[in-house]
């Protein structure tokens, strides 16, 4: 593999990282993208093995994701409904702020139906906060995931 083809295939993976926190980007998968394109050009023993690993690494993240945060939300009380108005004002708020705009037309869409359902402020700020917790378990799970891929990746090229 040439210089300027591991350039961009740790491009990739750098997009890949950053696409873990920004809504919309999915920052697993192109990171095991960027993994299999490196593996499937070395064609090596440890590149295999890495594209090995990273795949039983996300296939864990995504089990993780779907377990961890169902246990806390439903601890909450916070229902499908407020989890789709806040998915519903995300998308309003990155056509108004294109990609900045999502964040806060989320955490507006939870707070609008946590206060709706609850009524008052104290608890659905409680609510809201006890979401943003377990939202955010996820998104460090899946962060530390595939940090891990990419230093795995690194080494390889480095020291492989």
């Amino acid at each position: 593999m040439g210089t300027g083809q591991l350039v961009l295939d740790g491009l990739v993976l750098l997009f890949g990282l950053v696409g873990v926190v920004l809504p919309g980007v999915p920052g697993p998968l192109l990171v095991w993208a960027g993994v299999l394109w490196w593996s499937m050009a070395e064609k090596t023993t440890v590149a295999w093995g890495l594209l090995a690993c990273a795949t039983a690494l996300l296939l864990l993240n995504q089990a993780l994701r779907w377990l961890l945060p169902a246990r806390s939300m439903q601890g909450s009380g916070i229902t499908r409904g407020t989890l789709l108005l806040a998915a519903t004002t995300a998308g309003a708020g990155f056509v108004l702020l294109p990609v900045v705009g999502a964040v806060p037309g989320f955490l507006a869409g939870l707070y609008t139906a946590e206060r709706i359902r609850l009524g008052a402020h104290g608890p659905a700020w409680v609510s809201t906060r006890n979401a943003l917790r377990a939202i955010g378990y996820a998104v460090l799970i899946e962060l530390v995931i595939c940090l891990l891929i990419t230093a795995a990746w690194v080494a390889a090229v480095v020291f492989g």
